[in-house]
Order: C-alpha cells, then sequence, then structure tokens
C-alpha cells in the first residue's frame, strides 16, 4: 500500500486495511518516535497492538537495515522526472528482493 502522505490520517487507513487483511491474526507493530506513530487521533483497530521504539534508537528496528539498503538501491545518485516514476523504481526494487533476503537484511534468523 502506497499512501500519497505520512500523517495521522494516513497511517489510521494502513491500520484500518492491515487489520481487514489480517482480522483473523494478532499483529504488533513496532514503530518509532514519529509524531503521527504517538498521535492521539490514532485509531487502532482491535486485533493490532503497536510497541514504540524508544528515542534515536534505529538499531532496535531491523526493517530500518532494509530501509537503508532500499534507498542505496532506488534513490542514491538518482533523479527522478516525477513521484510516480520514483513509486514504480521503489516498487520493482521491493518486488526483486525474496522473503529470505529481506529476512537476512533485517538479522532475522
Amino acid at each position: 500500500m502506497i499512501l500519497p502522505n505520512v500523517n495521522t490520517d494516513m497511517l489510521n487507513l494502513y491500520l484500518q486495511e492491515m487489520s481487514r487483511q489480517f482480522a483473523d491474526d494478532k499483529i504488533s507493530l513496532v514503530m518509532d518516535g514519529a509524531g503521527w506513530h504517538r498521535s492521539r487521533q490514532l485509531n487502532l483497530p482491535a486485533n493490532i497492538s503497536i510497541i514504540h521504539l524508544p528515542p534515536y534508537s534505529p538499531e532496535l528496528n531491523p526493517v530500518e537495515r532494509f530501509w537503508q539498503q532500499l534507498k542505496r538501491i532506488t534513490i542514491r545518485n538518482k533523479i527522478y522526472d516525477s513521484i510516480d516514476e520514483l513509486e514504480v523504481a521503489v516498487c520493482a526494487a521491493i518486488h526483486d528482493f525474496t522473503p529470505e533476503q529481506i529476512a537476512q537484511i533485517c538479522g532475522i534468523n
């Protein structure tokens, strides 16, 4: 799911969709200290819980390693003519990774 902004409204939309897609599961999301992750307007579905990381601790969030790798592939020393072009490049790069590669990058065995 690619959304146009990062804010509380978009996070609520994402959480609702995730809740719907995994309605029979309990989900724990690890989130950093971004303002929209802690907003009072956040509508948390019953099957989702949030684990907040301490401030300035990207080393505790394994997916940060994946985002670093993805940025190296898609945006380092590259200029895109439009957001749409960037979105296509990011989606293509993500799809090139296997789940096993993502787990390895994130240090998950």
